[in-house]
């Protein structure tokens, strides 16, 4: 049977399981679900389904494993890797209706929550209990627990608070056949076997489809201070940032801007960043009160001693949401200025991060390009964000060449492809490179046993080569040259 009339039978099997209002099959009702925050890619998906429930997810993956039709899940659609970007014909299990929180358990400090829930929900649910939940990617008001699972999101905190692993304590999780078991429970102490919740926290939805998140929480954190420091030289926030860390002071925050992405936020924000820096340094301390006040003094004083040129402690909560918030309205404020931006992601130990600032620029510079690079200088995760249009190709194979070699360099000085974002379709050409063939290898080998019929987001991290999975569209970079061009959205 041909994959169209897999999927025709597979659709006429859903319309018998779900509703009208949960199945959506005409193409203009779908478009909005064929691509995610990737800039440039598509798929046409072959109908979009909305499960409430476990056992909805167990009906359509067995149905779908039945037929052999592929499937995608989704979430809010805010990946930046084009994970969740169907393959043409796919079916797309959307699980933005599975979005309640079931328990909240402030005796065991946990909270099991759906995978359509969004993270600034889970965060204001807690907050109101007097706990924490830390993990904040920067489009925590949209993205899903479920989508930040599946991508093993980091955030603004992720120097003293870790990523989206160190909090998932149980998942729930679907197979492709159908069957469903959880992994995990809220015990701090479980070895008992291998740690499978493990290896579904960023699997990009390639092994099973996770239905059910069981979440550690912290106390609430009892105060908090924010300063700016402004630097004629990235090399200088840099240098103070690794001042702070050998002075055993580890900062809730430690994000930085360059001089590009300062001009643009401000021109959208107008918080009053100055536009004549080369750097600057946004910290945040976290905790008891007095721990607070001294930390905020050591790093007000390390600071000045490393060339900023001046240290604005926050007056207060209003004050410092507002810094935290045009830091993180770095995307949207360069999303502005140029039709197409193209948000790349790489890691590298923190000590060779102005270095690694310094490529991107010189890079930037060897190509012709425009780009601005912010992120997290605590962690070494920073993100050049290239200021382009898709309307001119040149500019785009430019931007091309220019990525490839920030990830090559990123990988030379001892870091990664990706701090945040996953591989998906637009990173899997350099995974080799950056963890080796046998690691790859391996992790197909993972990816058989648990999908042996390759229908769960095929072609996502690496290659679709395996049983089931042949004639599957494949990809390298979202901006390379040879994309399948029914995953490039048209030019208008």
């Amino acid at each position: 049977m041909s994959q169209a009339a897999a999927a025709t039978d597979l659709i006429a099997a859903l319309q018998r399981h779900f509703p009208a209002d949960a199945l959506i099959t005409k193409p203009e009702d779908m478009t909005a679900y064929s691509y995610d925050g990737t800039p440039m890619l598509k798929g046409m998906p072959s109908a979009v389904v909305f499960p409430t429930t476990t056992e909805e997810v167990a009906t359509v993956l067995r149905l779908a494993t039945e037929s052999g039709t592929s499937v995608s899940t989704r979430g809010s659609g805010t990946g930046l890797s084009a994970g969740s970007i169907p393959n043409a014909g796919d079916i797309v299990l959307c699980l933005a209706r599975m979005n309640q929180i079931l328990e909240l358990d402030t005796a065991n400090l946990t909270i099991l929550v759906e995978p359509g829930v969004i993270n600034a929900n889970v965060a204001a649910a807690v907050e109101a209990e007097g706990l924490f939940y830390p993990p904040d990617p920067g489009s925590m008001r949209v993205s899903t627990i479920g989508g930040n699972v599946a991508e093993n999101s980091g955030g603004l905190r992720g120097l003293k608070y870790g990523i989206t692993r160190d909090y998932v304590m149980g998942l729930e999780v679907v197979l492709p056949t159908g069957e469903t078991f959880f992994t995990g429970t809220k015990c701090v102490k479980d070895v008992a076997g291998y740690s499978l919740k493990d290896l579904f926290v960023g699997s990009e939805g390639t092994l099973g489809v996770v239905t059910k998140i069981l979440l550690k929480l912290l106390p609430k954190p009892a105060a908090r201070k924010t300063l700016l420091a402004i630097y004629e030289k990235m090399d200088e926030a840099a240098a103070t940032v690794s001042a702070i860390i050998a002075n055993k002071i580890i900062p809730c925050t430690a994000e930085f801007m360059d001089r590009t992405t300062i001009k643009c936020v401000e021109d959208y924000a107008h918080i009053g960043l100055p536009l004549d820096c080369d750097a600057v340094l946004i910290l945040e301390s976290d905790g008891h009160p007095a721990a607070v006040d001294d930390e905020a003094q050591k790093m007000e004083a390390l600071c000045k001693q490393h060339g900023a040129r001046s240290v604005k402690l926050a007056a207060d909560l209003e004050e410092a949401t507002k810094l935290m918030t045009a830091r993180r309205m770095a995307i949207p404020a360069m999303a502005r200025v140029a039709p197409t931006t193209i948000l790349e992601d790489a890691t590298v130990p923190r000590s060779r991060l102005a270095e690694m600032v310094r490529f991107v620029q010189k890079t930037a510079e060897k190509y012709n390009i425009q780009v601005g690079t912010f992120g997290h200088f605590g962690d070494g995760n920073l993100h050049p964000l290239f200021l382009a249009n898709e309307l001119k190709p040149d500019e785009i194979h430019r931007v091309h060449e220019a990525v490839g070699e920030i990830f090559d360099h990123a990988v030379k000085i001892g870091g990664t492809i990706s701090g945040e974002h996953g591989i998906g379709l637009t990173k899997k050409a350099y995974l080799p490179g950056a963890i080796g063939e046998l690691n790859v290898r391996v992790l197909k080998e993972l990816k058989r046993v648990f999908d042996p019929k390759g229908i769960l987001n095929p072609g996502k991290i690496f290659e679709a080569d395996q049983p089931g999975m042949e004639g599957t569209a494949t990809f390298t970079h979202t901006i390379t040259r040879g994309i399948t061009p029914e995953h490039l959205i048209p030019q208008t």
